[in-house]
């Protein structure tokens, strides 16, 4: 079984990773519903923490010490804290994952911390705001790779802005190739304009013997 490392930090932001947990998780739409991903919850330490929503999640592991292996998806969400000096270990471990090849997701106030590590300096990434990245984030200079879009792929690194998590989870789907490309179309679609003849799409593109849920 492959895995989630999900950091967690408090005022995670509870929406931003919703879609993303839940479909890797069930494996309910994947090309292999036997086939989910098992979460693991990472903190900085393993002191309990505060969802932006009040809940309260405990980390089963120390950021630095997950060991991605290929398959593996490594998510960022955003929080109030990631600019904070105390983060700078965790971006630091992100930098190491990435130069491995571990596919790092990140959404929000994550890809504030990235860019102003100069994560994003020389590669296409998108975030909430070109304007609010040059404006809390001294040390970022990646303004030509900055992409207007809702979220960006390159290479194994996801950004997104913190409105766009159905857009930040479709483009998880497709990098990690969990579903199908008829299945992933529909759930999208099904997402984007709540239309009853997208989730009869998205009934179809799924194998034969699957359960309507």
């Amino acid at each position: 079984m492959a895995a989630i490392y999900l950091y967690v930090t408090d005022t995670l932001a509870d929406w931003e990773c919703g879609h993303v947990l839940a479909e890797l998780h069930s494996g309910r739409f994947l090309k292999d519903p036997a086939f989910g991903y098992d979460l693991v919850l990472c903190g900085r330490t393993m002191d309990p923490v505060t969802t932006m929503g009040g809940l309260s999640m405990v980390p089963k592991v120390l950021f630095r010490d997950i060991r991605p292996v290929t398959g593996d998806l490594v998510l960022l969400p955003g929080a109030d804290t990631w600019l904070d000096p105390i983060q700078g270990p965790i971006i630091e471990m992100v930098r190491m994952l990435l130069d491995e090849g571990v596919v790092v997701a990140a959404i929000c106030g994550a890809t504030m911390a990235l860019a102003n590590a100069g994560l994003l300096d020389k590669r296409p990434h998108t975030s909430n705001d070109l304007t609010v990245l040059k404006m809390f984030c001294p040390d970022y200079h990646g303004e030509q790779f900055y992409v207007n879009d809702p979220a960006v792929t390159d290479g194994n690194l996801i950004t997104a802005g913190s409105l766009a998590p159905v857009e930040f989870a479709t483009h998880i789907f497709r990098r990690l190739d969990v579903m199908s490309p008829a299945t992933l179309t529909a759930w999208h679609a099904l997402f984007t304009t709540r239309k009853p003849e997208c989730f009869n799409a998205l009934m179809a593109s799924l194998p034969k013997g699957f359960k309507n849920p």
